[in-house]
């Protein structure tokens, strides 16, 4: 299979190249830089170069593929300030290729989000599918229709799937939630959560993670939610404990109403209790997640390292 696939030099999309190399199918990624394209190269996989605004050469490039993965976000933008225009971006570069796929069958898989999908209960796959489905946090309501959007296209011939990410996908070289909690301890002096901390967070392994967006490309069935989902929920305040035990720093609980002045752009999200399940996506797809979990990752030590190590 010839697959055309954007932010394939992202965190998990540079996972996902190999993977689909490994399987055997032709990859075309998608490069504005002349590092990301070097690295595509590196990786065994063409370059088409553009950007996620380029609409005409999504088109392009989807037009020219047996399958689509579409894993850009404007990841820079969402966390400065302007989630929707991220998710505006988001949602133009979905229509494009649903315009370009309609009637063919191919499969057209995109990557969304678990967190806030069912707070305070265990978030299924058939979650977050209503028009009425609602996240309780700024923005993000537009990525979750994004992804309803997406699950529509089944009914216009589209082999169309969504893989849910949970917040943290993990591993050694994230630069995600995980990376900036170890900075805020750093920066604060103490290892922190929100109230009792008992908020749970799913998490998954990066190559975990990888897999699933594979199997999807491959196998998924028309309309599918998927959950890349391997801890179901790691609390919070567990995290705190490992961070701090790492950097011999005290574990301290910070009240609701200060998170945002301790955690800066965190503390919103961080008090969700947001725990996630995939046992309809393992005995969908067989998906089992291989790698370690988040506490025992964390415990490697490698989040710990400083610019200078």
């Amino acid at each position: 299979m010839r697959v055309f696939i954007t932010g394939a030099t992202g965190w998990i999309g540079s996972a996902v190249v190999p993977q689909l190399i490994g399987a055997g199918h032709e990859v075309v990624g998608l490069a504005r830089s002349d590092a990301s394209a070097a690295a595509l190269v590196a990786a065994g996989a063409e370059v088409q170069r553009g950007a996620l605004d380029d609409l005409d050469g999504l088109r392009k490039g989807a037009a020219a593929s047996d399958g689509v993965i579409h894993l850009a976000f404007k990841h820079d933008i969402a966390f400065s300030g302007d989630f929707q225009g991220a998710a505006d971006a988001d949602r133009r570069a979905i229509e494009v290729f649903g315009e370009a796929l309609a009637g063919s069958g191919r499969p057209f898989v995109i990557a969304s989000g678990t967190l806030g999908i069912a707070p305070g209960r265990v978030a299924t796959e058939r979650d977050g599918q209503s028009a009425e489905a609602a996240v309780p946090f700024e923005g993000a309501q537009a990525r979750l229709a994004n992804a309803q959007l997406t699950v529509s296209f089944a009914s216009r011939g589209i082999r169309s799937s969504v893989v849910r990410l949970p917040p943290t996908v993990h591993g050694d070289g994230d630069h995600g939630f995980m990376a900036a909690l170890v900075g805020i301890a750093r920066d604060k002096g103490v290892s922190g959560y929100v109230g009792d901390g008992s908020q749970r967070w799913p998490a998954a392994a990066r190559l975990d993670a990888a897999r699933l967006i594979c199997l999807a490309l491959e196998k998924a069935p028309a309309g599918s939610t998927l959950h890349a989902v391997a801890d179901e929920g790691v609390a919070i305040r567990s995290v705190a404990e490992v961070i701090g035990r790492h950097l011999e720093l005290p574990v301290v609980s910070v009240d609701a109403e200060d998170a945002g002045e301790h955690f800066g752009w965190l503390g919103g999200i961080l008090a969700l209790d947001s725990p996630t399940t995939s046992e309809l996506t393992r005995e969908q797809l067989g998906w089992q997640p291989a790698e370690q979990g988040l506490l025992a990752d964390l415990d490697e030590g490698h989040y710990f390292r400083t610019p200078s190590a």
